[in-house]
């Protein structure tokens, strides 16, 4: 079977769906990431008008992952295992992203080498996922804390 078959096998498929899970996963991380910035901005009142706040919040998410890690820990009180885990995922997404398919590509054409991708690419997106919807909770918080909330955003 020619190389080219084997990438739109239905189980290649499969392993680019899970990468793409992967990559989604990660930039809903950077948007809670960015979510919780402003609403810790905005409990400081440190953001004193509407287009300062539009401005900032353009700023916050063309950020990268590992900006927006940096800049938090400054700002809220993670626990040593969240930070831990921000941290791992952040590092795994910029490996996922820029290095996994070149490092991985021999992998692609056999069914236990995308087997194995399948798995990990998984597992990374169950991880990013569990901690994306924990910051959820966090800005849920925040917002309540604000005031910003009624009964349909809560």
């Amino acid at each position: 079977m020619k190389k080219s078959l084997l990438l739109d096998s239905e189980h290649s498929r499969e392993l680019f769906a899970y990468f793409g899970l992967a990559v989604y996963y990660s930039q809903a991380l950077e948007q809670q990431l960015a979510n919780l910035l402003m609403l810790i901005k905005l409990s400081q009142g440190s953001v004193p008008s509407e287009e300062d706040f539009t401005q900032l919040y353009q700023r916050k998410l063309s950020s990268s992952l590992g900006q927006l890690v940096h800049e938090i820990q400054h700002y809220f009180p993670f626990s040593e295992e969240e930070t831990q885990q921000l941290k791992e995922v952040w590092k795994q997404r910029n490996y996922i992203v820029h290095d996994y398919f070149k490092e991985r590509i021999h992998e692609t054409f056999t069914p236990a080498g995308r087997t194995r991708m399948i798995r990990e690419l998984s597992a990374f997106k169950d991880q990013a996922q569990a901690l994306e919807q924990k910051l959820q909770g966090y800005s849920r918080e925040m917002y309540v804390k604000l005031g910003l909330h009624n009964e349909q955003n809560v």
